[in-house]
């Protein structure tokens, strides 16, 4: 395997994944556990079964993993937008934080009182685990997507996670060999900086990015997504050599693109959301292939991994991240979905990466400790996730695929035009067109329902998940957002 370099291995995953795209869905749906299961799980079994398979470098996994995840956070950071995040960004921020470092000190705490592992190794382990994976959750939703705050939440609280505790991650491993209050400083400091420079340049790398994608053209269609795809790229290594988190550079980036209206924008999207289905199945199958099921047994590693993740799913989870989202206005439905809700995946094994390349000791029987705890929050808390939500009266719609589109391609920007999707409890929802409080200078022109276009006349009544396109006058550009959004 030395003779392989990590874009044979990178080429040869991702050919692999295509295949495994086209045949987890039915396989995953027969035997009713999530696909990311069926990557991780069968990656490990593989790498027993083909021990050649263990031989690729830990670092150009934690490579091929980074680049994964650099798309993966984007396309959640794009997915969420500016207008989506308004509407739970205090949420998303304390959760994301408070909850990643209440999360990381609990399982550490067990870990250590419960099992008597060293206080570093603990520790390391705690934070592997606190984040948890919006492309978990929304894989075992399969088409269905949660509507509403508990939506948002969920892929906010993932997509910032991340960042925190790879962040937090960096700063234990640096203060190795600190030991008192140096260590706590160079810990605290490490983090900080790393958050604080990720947001900076994920800030000005969005909003330059933004204006770059408007006003500079391209002699071609295809190079626009291209194009976005580098500038992602190097807002991540511009923040990574300031010394900050790249990763929440990049999410940060993509939530200030998500609302912007630019040349392509849809064939951008499309672009990158077919590239973070990819980067999921590369992550969880290359992350597999470093595990080797026959050293579950050595320290006890399983029954710890399975103690934990019992712990972490109906005792940590539920009581301390519970109390942080109290606060917060949510129906107790959905309130009990988001804390189940909270999935481990990619980003832990990743995490235990770092562990597994330290010299730390213990760090083989840590990394499958994580192995078995994502393991167990797939397939358990993973498979059960549609039947609780259905359960807990949870928002969702089914997103059925569209293959037919209908577009008009313009020269100039159609500042006059505006594109809605009717939310559930909105005042648009159930309400005649005639009967909209949207003035007199706005018209609707196209209405889409189910994939099918309903005729617009002033009796048709909109319903929730509608895709309505209007036209507003551009010298009196009313605000009509709030008419088909949740109050």
């Amino acid at each position: 395997m030395e003779d392989v370099t990590p874009f044979g291995i990178m080429a040869g995953l991702v050919a692999a994944a295509v295949l495994l795209a086209v045949l987890s869905n039915r396989l995953s749906a027969r035997l009713r556990v999530p696909a990311p299961a069926l990557f991780l799980i069968g990656a490990a079994v593989a790498s027993d079964l083909v021990p050649s398979l263990q031989k690729i470098p830990i670092e150009t996994v934690q490579r091929i993993v980074t680049v994964a995840l650099v798309v993966i956070l984007f396309d959640g950071g794009m997915h969420i937008g500016r207008r989506r995040l308004r509407s739970a960004a205090g949420a998303i921020v304390w959760i994301g934080t408070a909850g990643t470092l209440v999360t990381a000190a609990a399982v550490a705490f067990l870990a250590h009182a419960i099992f008597g592992l060293d206080w570093m190794i603990s520790l390391l382990i705690g934070t592997a685990l606190a984040p948890t994976d919006p492309a978990v959750v929304f894989s075992v939703l399969g088409r269905r997507e949660v509507s509403g705050r508990s939506g948002v939440i969920l892929e906010g609280e993932s997509g910032a996670n991340d960042p925190v505790g790879i962040a937090l991650m960096v700063a234990l491993l640096a203060t190795a060999g600190v030991t008192g209050f140096g260590a706590v400083w160079t810990g605290v400091t490490e983090f900080l900086l790393q958050m604080a420079v990720g947001a900076a340049v994920g800030i000005a790398g969005g909003i330059g990015l933004s204006v770059f994608i408007r006003r500079v053209p391209l002699p071609s269609e295809g190079l626009y997504a291209l194009r976005t795809l580098a500038s992602v790229f190097v807002i991540y290594g511009v923040a990574t050599v300031a010394h900050g988190s790249g990763f929440l550079a990049v999410f940060i980036a993509g939530i200030m693109l998500g609302d912007v209206r630019a040349p392509y924008k849809r064939e951008i999207e499309r672009f990158h959301g077919s590239l973070a289905s990819l980067g999921e199945i590369v992550a969880f199958t290359v992350l597999g292939l470093t595990v080797s099921l026959k050293s579950l047994p050595d320290g006890n590693a399983w029954q710890i991994g399975l103690v934990l993740a019992v712990l972490l799913a109906f005792v940590v989870r539920p009581l301390l991240v519970g109390l942080l989202l109290l606060p917060i206005r949510l129906q107790w439905g959905e309130r009990l979905f988001v804390l189940w809700s909270g999935l481990k995946g990619a980003v832990p094994i990743l995490l235990g990466t770092f562990i597994l390349a330290s010299d730390i000791g213990g760090n083989v029987r840590a990394y499958d400790i994580i192995f078995v705890v994502v393991a167990f929050s797939v397939v358990v808390q993973g498979g059960l996730v549609p039947f609780l939500a259905n359960r807990m009266g949870v928002p969702m719609r089914l997103v059925e695929p569209e293959p037919w589109s209908l577009g008009v391609r313009l020269r100039q920007e159609p500042d006059g035009v505006c594109r809605f999707n009717v939310a559930a409890g909105s005042p648009a929802d159930g309400t005649a067109i005639d009967d909209l409080d949207i003035g007199e200078d706005v018209w609707i022109s196209l209405v889409s329902r189910d994939g099918r276009l309903l005729p617009v006349r002033g009796d048709t009544v909109l319903a929730a998940g509608d895709e309505v396109l209007a036209i507003v006058d551009p010298d009196n550009p009313a605000d009509s957002t709030h008419v088909f959004t949740r109050p």
